[in-house]
């Protein structure tokens, strides 16, 4: 069998999730690679304007993933895939990093990282919309715990209501669970870097125009922050995260790493404080541990 037969072979697809305790260990590698995407935004907004971040992210993270996949000699991906190669590129490479750049515009990272901790329930929801399994009561139960705490944590840090940053940030989390679910799906049935990597390629001709058009009206002043933040979300959460997450979802499911998330917010906060010196509000970390606390019981819960 050749090395093109592997990659698409259903025992080396079964190889790549590398069973439970290796799925989690992988997906849990996504998460510390997203928790630093907030504050790496931050950084990447010193040196470039929103459209401009988020337009070229995504162009040199589909450069680094279109290298691979032609160094590697990967066809192109079967006709019944393409839809859900959609779904992930506009859910998780425009949707996600455009609106929450957005967000970040006024709204500080250890917020929006809280607020996006919404994410884990919403793409459980998906999820068992789109395959049609039901978690247990009691997953049910400690998601649910976990989102009214993010959602009453928005509002006392709003003054009362949700701000402009927090709308886009529940968009973000909208879109991202979508692209989340069906990018889970596809990784049962290809191997999960190519998942990511038809995504980001898909969007390539889109990044470009919108970077030749964002560029010349937004101000550029490179910092050493500024490129830092950029090579970070390009690479290292963009392409690297989302190719490790995929492939944990495609051994433990969907709805359970996903739930591996809610540590993401508490992961940003550390961050955050270290990277940007943000100062943080006693309701940011009580927030963060308390939805960490539902990661146990989630984690325990039979699907």
């Amino acid at each position: 069998m050749t090395a093109q037969d592997s990659a698409t072979h259903p025992a080396s697809i079964a190889v790549e999730g590398g069973g439970a305790r290796g799925g989690t260990l992988l997906a849990a590698l996504g998460v510390i690679a997203f928790s630093l995407t907030f504050p790496s935004t931050v950084w990447g907004l010193e040196s470039f304007g929103p459209w401009s971040l988020v337009t070229l992210r995504s162009t040199l993270a589909a450069l680094v993933a279109g290298a691979f996949l032609l160094v590697l000699r990967v066809p192109l991906p079967a006709r019944e895939h393409r839809g859900g190669l959609a779904v992930v590129a506009g859910g998780v490479v425009i949707g996600f990093p455009t609106l929450t750049t957005l967000a970040l515009g006024s709204a500080t990272s250890a917020h929006t990282a809280v607020v996006v901790g919404l994410l884990p329930l919403t793409t459980a929801v998906f999820a068992a919309l789109r395959t049609g399994r039901r978690p247990s009561r009691t997953f049910w139960a400690a998601a649910l715990v976990g989102a009214a705490v993010v959602v009453a944590f928005a509002v006392q840090q709003s003054g009362g209501r949700l701000s402009a940053a927090d709308l886009y940030t529940f968009g973000a989390v909208l879109v991202c669970a979508a692209g989340y679910t069906e990018g889970g799906r596809l990784a049962r049935e290809m191997p999960g870097w190519q998942v990511v990597g038809w995504a980001l390629v898909g969007c390539l001709p889109f990044a470009v125009v919108g970077a030749v058009v964002a560029l010349p009206f937004e101000p550029v002043r490179l910092t050493a922050h500024g490129v830092t933040g950029l090579v970070w979300v390009a690479v290292g959460s963009t392409f690297c995260g989302l190719y490790v997450w995929y492939r944990g979802m495609a051994a433990i499911g969907v709805a359970r790493a996903s739930q591996l998330q809610l540590a993401q917010p508490l992961l940003t906060l550390v961050w955050s404080v270290l990277l940007l010196g943000e100062h943080l509000t006693a309701a940011a970390p009580v927030a963060a541990v308390a939805v960490l606390a539902c990661i146990a019981v989630t984690q325990r819960a039979r699907t």
